[in-house]
Formats: structure tokens, C-alpha cells, sequence
């Protein structure tokens, strides 16, 4: 979740902030016929699945620990270290384990390393995680009768919980792994940890008595490499393997010439949206947001800033999401419209009563500071004089949790808007931040309510009405407004086969990625 005076025209098409060339005809480097390595940006903080909650680290986990359930490409639920589960009632989950699973150290796998993970992050006493204190806040006790069950007794109903017993949301350790864990990792996924250097590599192995399909590839090696030309530069000559989202669209649009790399694109799960601040009394009318709404086309900011790896969206949900509405339309442009609200809003340029805002931005994304830039050009174009303050990252994200904005620009990452749940972290009246992410301060008594219907409600169809029932209302309400939704793109060399981008944007494709011959 991360992110000039006034410019009278922005020419995108001849902006090109990576347009830096490197050498055609770099030699290729030896390369491992048994490993992969694939580029990221920076080192796991933590990966111990009950601490790390970092992109890296939930990405590398989820390939060394086993979650009770999967998620499926639409974000569905799917059996995995539970081969099933039941709801006796509204406040009792049942998971009846499979048999055969075993540790890497060759521990059998079995209910009380299912309790002990979860119990060790809810009462603190071996790990301190924040995760526990939303995730698993309405879990009253949990109880392991024998090896293959496990039994969640509820405080009060959680339509959530086997999401958050999902992957990329817990991972298996066995019982009394302690503060120290992370030092000596032993989890029961298709992969085993045998080294982790920090800001150099992480090495992976191949599990080859995994209870499910074993990868293909008998050695990955996450290379961390902080510089993005450096990375391109690695892809280039054959030293490293893959990327995901970690080069920017000009790179990628030049690595495409390369007849030894491949560019892989699939929808992604990340959402741009641009923040308004409902306290000011400019953005606290309806009206105004709305005209700012009909006022941004972003038709050309993807064809020329994002070169096509962006899809418009009208919800912080992703479109592949089961809890998606499909029957949701964004806003197109339509300036005549924008001027129009703007007047009942009682602004006019030609009454001498223009509206001014200010937008806050990070410095850390030249991709910010260019959408900054349009922005500012097509709301002129409505009668709105936009003024953009550029700022360190840590500054600005501070003045976002504490309100100091009117507008902002940020991006959903990292899974946050994967689950349903995330209505309630930015819409709900009582998660105004800083406590939690409802940056806009939104209050609408009837969104609280459908939010509360839908954590009860345990059949997944209804829930789906109820969500959609929250969509079409914040849609006409515009607490933010959400722009587009980032592809996943990968590159990678032609000796990598079988890749195929997953919507989380995660390294799964590397349980089933190989080395071709």
C-alpha cells in the first residue's frame, strides 16, 4: 500500500523514465541445469510464517509451509492440509486433516501443530503478530480431540475464518516452535529452506517426499537485487531466470525485443485508487467526488503510462474475485457532466469560484508523479485547479493515516484486497484510521450494516448478494475511486517452461515451472 506546480500539458508518449539502453549483444552466462533463479527486490523480513507479513516472506512461505485450504484463481476455498471441513453451527468450524503428511525433518504433521500455530500467535507468548488481533479476534478456543481433527470454537460468527486459514494467511509449524523459529525453519510445503543470506539469496529445495504433486524444478534461488536496470541487465545476459513485477512497463517493453526471454501477462489483484479526504468540506459533497469521477479518463494513462498491463475496475475487489460484481460500471469521462455537478456543488470557474484541491504524492514512483501530472490536466479541463505536493514516502504516508490530505494516491498490494474482509478494514464507521484503513473517514449506517450481514452470513452465495449490494453503493458513494487493477507480468528466459502468473501475483507458478531440457 505504497505511494508541481501547475502543468498546462503532459505529452506521455515522450516520457519514457527507463528509456536508458543497455548493450545488445551480451554474452550469456553459465547457468545451474538444476536451479532457477528468480530476482526480487529485497530480503524475507521474517520467515516464520507466524511473523512475516512482507510480500517476500509470505510469498517464499507459502512455498515451504502447508495452509489448512487453498484458494483457487477466483479466490474459492479448496481442501488442502484439510481434506474437509463442516460448520456445526455458527460458531463451530470442524477440519478433519489428511493422513500421511509429514515435516521436512519427518515429523507426522497432525492437529496440534494446526492449534499450536494459531494459539501461539493469538496469546502472544511465543510470537507477537498483528495479524492475530484481526484475523483470528472472534476465535474463542481451539480444541484437538485427536490427530486428524481440529475443532474452532467462535466468540461470535466469522464468515472469514477459513479464509484466514488460507494460504498466503497461515502457514503450519509443528508444535513448540518457538521464538527462535525462524533460525531453524521446518515446515511440510513442497520446497525446504537451505540457506537465507540476507540482501543476498534465499536457496530452496525441492521436497521430494511431499504429499502432494512435487515441483519439477529440484533448486530455486532468490537472488535479491534492489536495482531495477540490474535486474534487467541479469535477465539479459542469463544469469538469473525469472521476474514478477519487478521491472518497470519500459523494460519490459524492451525485453520483449529479446529472442531468449518471454513476457508472460495475466490479470493481477493489485487496485490504484486516489483517496479523498470526506472531513474537507470541498470533498465531503458527494457531488464534487463525483465530478472529479466523471472528469479522469484513463483510457490514455493505460495505453501510454502503463502500456496496456492495467485494466480499469469499479471496486477494490479484483474482477477474478468470486465476490466481484460483474454488473458494476466505472466512470467514464464526460467533462460536461463534471462541469455540471461542479455548478450544483456551487463551483465555477466563470462565477469566479473555482475549486481548488491539493494532492499529496510519494516521491518513491515516477509512475505517481506522471498520473499526478495527467490528473492535474484532464481536472482542469472540468474547471478544477489541482495543486501536487511531492513527498519522502515515510512523510507522506504518515499525513494519509493521520488525515493531513485532501486527495492521494495509493495501490492495494500484498493480498489486502484478496478477501471480502477488506470492506470492513476501509469502509466501516468504526475503522476509521488510524486504527484502521478507513483513510476517507466514510460513514454510511447502511454499509455498516450490510458489512456485519455479511461476516454472519456463512453460505457464500448470499454473501456475494450482500458484497455486491457494498460495491454498487460505495460506487455512487466514492469514498475513493479506484482506477485500474495491475496485471501480473513475468519475465523470464527461454529454459524456464510451464510458467503461468497466478492472480495473487505469488511464486506458485514455481510448483509447477521446469527446466527444459
Amino acid at each position: 500500500m505504497k505511494f508541481r506546480k501547475h502543468v498546462e500539458k503532459t505529452n506521455v508518449q515522450d516520457y519514457h523514465p527507463e528509456a536508458r539502453r543497455w548493450p545488445k549483444d551480451l554474452p550469456r552466462c553459465f547457468t545451474d541445469p538444476h536451479t532457477i533463479t528468480l530476482l526480487i527486490e529485497f530480503s524475507p523480513a521474517n520467515l516464520d510464517p507466524r511473523i512475516g507479513t512482507d510480500a517476500q516472506s509470505e510469498r517464499i512461505d507459502e512455498l515451504l509451509f502447508d495452509s489448512l485450504v487453498r484458494k483457487d484463481e477466483h479466490f474459492n476455498l479448496k481442501p488442502w492440509v484439510a481434506q474437509s471441513w463442516e460448520i456445526r453451527d455458527p460458531l463451530t468450524y470442524v477440519f478433519h486433516l489428511r493422513k500421511g503428511i509429514r515435516f521436512h525433518d519427518g515429523r507426522a504433521l497432525g492437529a496440534r501443530d494446526v492449534k499450536w500455530s494459531i494459539d501461539s500467535m493469538i496469546d502472544g507468548t511465543v510470537v507477537s503478530s498483528k495479524t492475530a488481533t484481526t484475523s483470528y479476534q472472534h476465535i474463542a478456543n481451539i480444541e484437538a480431540p485427536d490427530d486428524q481433527t481440529v475443532i474452532f470454537h467462535m466468540r461470535e460468527p466469522d464468515s472469514g475464518l477459513p479464509w484466514n486459514l488460507s494460504d498466503g494467511a497461515m502457514g503450519i509449524v509443528p508444535y513448540g516452535s518457538d521464538k527462535g523459529f525462524n533460525l531453524h525453519l521446518v515446515g511440510s510445503g513442497p520446497f525446504k529452506l537451505v540457506k537465507n543470506e540476507q540482501d543476498n539469496e534465499v536457496i530452496i529445495v525441492r521436497n521430494d517426499d511431499y504429499w502432494a504433486a512435487q515441483p519439477k524444478v529440484e533448486r530455486v534461488r532468490f537472488a535479491v537485487v534492489p536495482d531495477s536496470m540490474t535486474r534487467a541487465l541479469e535477465l539479459r545476459k542469463g544469469s538469473a531466470d525469472v521476474e514478477i513485477n519487478a521491472l518497470t512497463v519500459d523494460m519490459v517493453r524492451s525485453l520483449r525485443g529479446d529472442r531468449n526471454l518471454v513476457v508472460e501477462e495475466a490479470p493481477g489483484t493489485s487496485v490504484q485508487y486516489l483517496g479523498f479526504n470526506l472531513r474537507d468540506p470541498a470533498l465531503s459533497d458527494i457531488r464534487v467526488r463525483q465530478a472529479i469521477a466523471y472528469a479522469i479518463d484513463v483510457h490514455p494513462i493505460i495505453e501510454y503510462l502503463w502500456r496496456g498491463t492495467v485494466r480499469p475496475v469499479a471496486s477494490v475487489i479484483p474482477p477474478v474475485h468470486w465476490a466481484y460484481d460483474s454488473n458494476l460500471r466505472p466512470y467514464q469521462r464526460d467533462v460536461q457532466k463534471s462541469r455540471e455537478l461542479l455548478q450544483q456543488a456551487g463551483y465555477s470557474a466563470e462565477a469566479g469560484k473555482c475549486l481548488h484541491l491539493v494532492m499529496k504524492i510519494s516521491t518513491t514512483e515516477e509512475a505517481s508523479r506522471l498520473l499526478a501530472m495527467i490528473l492535474q490536466q484532464q481536472l482542469h479541463d472540468a474547471g478544477i485547479d489541482l495543486e501536487i505536493r511531492t513527498f519522502e514516502f515515510a512523510t507522506f504516508y504518515a499525513d494519509v493515516v493521520k488525515g493531513a490530505y485532501q486527495m492521494y494516491t495509493l495501490r492495494w498490494v500484498g493480498g489486502a484486497n484478496q478477501d471480502p474482509e477488506i470492506f470492513e478494514y476501509i469502509l466501516d464507521s468504526k475503522s476509521f484510521a488510524p486504527r484502521r484503513a478507513n483513510r476517507s473517514y466514510y460513514s454510511n449506517p447502511q454499509v455498516d450494516a450490510w458489512i456485519e450481514q455479511a461476516r454472519v452470513e456463512l453460505d457464500q452465495q448470499k454473501r456475494k448478494q450482500i458484497y455486491a449490494k457494498i460495491q454498487q453503493q460505495v460506487l455512487r458513494d466514492l469514498p475513493s475511486l479506484n482506477l485500474w487493477s495491475l496485471d501480473n507480468v513475468v519475465v523470464h528466459t527461454e529454459r524456464v517452461k510451464n510458467v503461468h502468473p497466478d492472480p495473487a501475483g505469488n511464486y506458485d507458478f514455481l510448483r509447477d515451472a521446469e527446466i527444459a531440457e
